[in-house]
């Protein structure tokens, strides 16, 4: 046989095998759980697709609901500021924007083999709130879940609580390995409440778990609540015996999630504009940093100064801080000077090593007050020397730093 002629023989055998791997790739739709009229007498309704079968939970609420401190409609109080405001946060919404809150519970925390075994939405149309949640029937029904969500169709603002690291990750993932059979996952705008949360209670709350929020800033405590870390055991063993009754209790954590997603937004907007809500000097001072980090300085000397009015100044030492960080980058070096000593006395010892340093750098080449800024040199150093969480090495390279400030300013002086 000629060179040419085993060519050809090796493409057609190509041709078969691509031909016979994409016959392989066709969708098999899979057989229906046995335990089917079981979970749907536990209060699960049967939803069928293209793709297999899933149970599904719809739950409405009044626009009236409350849950915890606030009702539900207070949301869209929440949206009008920041539309009004026109501020640009990573709270930030306008009433053109679909808001929907979301929430998984997954069989793992990460790796191929987790699969997300309930999505749970809750969104309004502006007359009522509605909570829907889509049910694994198992993983071999898991195309008919993901493509039953919609995420592909819809364009929405997602609001969850570390969703951006963990939940829409899990999904993406889920929707690569199912991504010859369903549409395209559509990206969405998000706004993950954990980051924010973290910048907002900073310092001022130990535990930065949902349910903690709940009791100390929301005014809401679960009653028969399961664990969260409970829920991949019980879902699977719903699978494995057919009884889906604890299964529905952790249906009621993924809907108390949801509940507390609508309220911490409204509480945490409240917060973000001073509106009704008292919280302690620290939450506030966390607030005027965050506006000045996004670059909206005049919101943030604002909510700084009003600290350090309205505070007992044992409580206002950070706020004074930064407060004369701004003062410093506005060239207002003289009142930067008295904030950063009115920190001095209420901040722990790497704030006041940072003031120290900030009051020779501006004492040194701005005022040219060369005394004062070898005082405060001095003064540093000797903190540098105390600080007990600093390794010999860290105090040597600061040290090294400041000695170099010392002598310049002394050389100064001499000159």
């Amino acid at each position: 046989m000629s060179y040419e002629n085993k060519i050809l023989q090796m493409k057609k055998m190509l041709g078969k095998k691509t031909e016979t791997k994409q016959e392989k790739s066709a969708f098999i739709k899979p057989d229906q759980p046995q335990y089917v009229d079981q979970w749907q007498r536990a209060g699960l309704t049967l939803v069928e697709n293209d793709f297999g079968v899933l149970f599904k939970r719809v739950v409405t609420y009044p626009l009236t609901y409350r849950h915890g401190h606030y009702e539900l409609q207070q949301l869209f109080d929440a949206i009008r500021l920041w539309e009004q405001s026109g501020r640009e946060h990573p709270y930030a919404v306008t009433a053109d924007e679909t808001l929907i809150f979301f929430d998984t519970e997954t069989t793992g925390l990460k790796g191929v083999g987790t699969h997300i075994f309930l999505l749970g939405f809750l969104e309004t149309d502006g007359e009522e709130f509605t909570l829907t949640q889509y049910v694994l029937a198992d993983p071999s029904n898991e195309a008919a879940l993901l493509f039953e969500s919609r995420l592909w169709q819809k364009k929405a603002t997602i609001v969850t609580y570390n969703g951006k690291s963990f939940d829409w990750p899990q999904l993406e993932t889920r929707w690569t390995l199912n991504q010859t059979y369903i549409p395209k996952l559509r990206p969405q705008k998000q706004i993950d409440l954990l980051h924010s949360t973290k910048r907002l209670w900073k310092n001022d709350l130990e535990k930065m778990k949902l349910t903690a929020i709940e009791q100390e800033k929301l005014g809401f405590h679960r009653q028969g609540d399961i664990p969260g870390f409970l829920a991949p055991i019980i879902y699977l063993d719903a699978v494995k015996s057919g009884q889906a009754d604890a299964l529905i209790k952790v249906l009621h954590h993924n809907e108390w999630d949801l509940l507390s997603l609508i309220t911490l937004y409204i509480h945490s907007t409240q917060l973000l504009f001073q509106k009704e809500v008292n919280d302690s000097a620290v939450t506030y001072t966390n607030i005027g940093k965050w506006y000045n980090d996004l670059k909206q300085k005049n919101t943030g000397i604002d909510v700084l100064t009003a600290v350090t009015e309205r505070f007992d100044p044992t409580d206002t030492g950070l706020a004074h801080y930064y407060l004369a960080m701004e003062q410093k980058r506005a060239s207002q070096y003289e009142q930067a000077v008295k904030s950063l000593i009115k920190a001095l006395p209420a901040v722990d010892i790497p704030h006041q090593i940072k003031a120290y340093e900030q009051l020779a750098i501006i004492t040194e080449h701005h005022l040219r007050d060369y005394e004062e800024a070898k005082v405060y040199t001095q003064t540093g150093m000797q903190l540098i020397g105390r600080h007990e969480k600093w390794s010999a090495l860290q105090k040597e390279k600061y040290h090294s730093a400041w000695e170099k400030r010392l002598h310049r300013i002394t050389n100064k002086l001499n000159k």
